[in-house]
């Protein structure tokens, strides 16, 4: 669910099949990633800061998911997506400076949203 039980993005299943293609597996690893270093988070901040991050990662997978699967709403399922990518961005530099995530774990944090930012903006541009 999204932010405060509202999934932005809701998910059907449609039948058909996903490709491998680069931006699921990016954004799957870094996800992935993401899930896995919340998770160290001080409890303090595990029911704050990591399930805003959580949710917007997973809000952010869910959208490419639907855009895939729903293609009369494409365009603005990947413009919702590429919201949900930068209220991640928000999180994970606010994460940083609270000291949540290390200087080398947000520069990688930073890279991988690049890149996946790029192939969202490609996949954009051909809707």
């Amino acid at each position: 669910m999204g932010y405060r039980g509202y999934s932005p993005c809701p998910l059907h299943f449609l039948g058909g099949h996903i490709q491998e293609s680069p931006i699921f597996i990016k954004t799957y690893d870094f996800t992935k990633w993401l899930l896995e270093h919340t998770i160290r988070f001080p409890k303090s901040q595990r029911f704050v800061m990591a399930r805003r991050i959580e949710e917007a990662a997973l809000d952010f997978s869910d959208c490419l998911l639907l855009a895939v699967k729903v293609e009369k709403e494409r365009k603005e399922t990947l413009q919702r997506a590429s919201f949900e990518l930068e209220r991640l961005k928000q999180y994970l530099r606010l994460s940083k400076d609270m000291g949540l995530f290390s200087l080398k774990q947000y520069e990688y944090s930073s890279t991988a949203m690049v890149e996946i930012g790029r192939l969202l903006g490609g996949w954009l541009k051909k809707v």
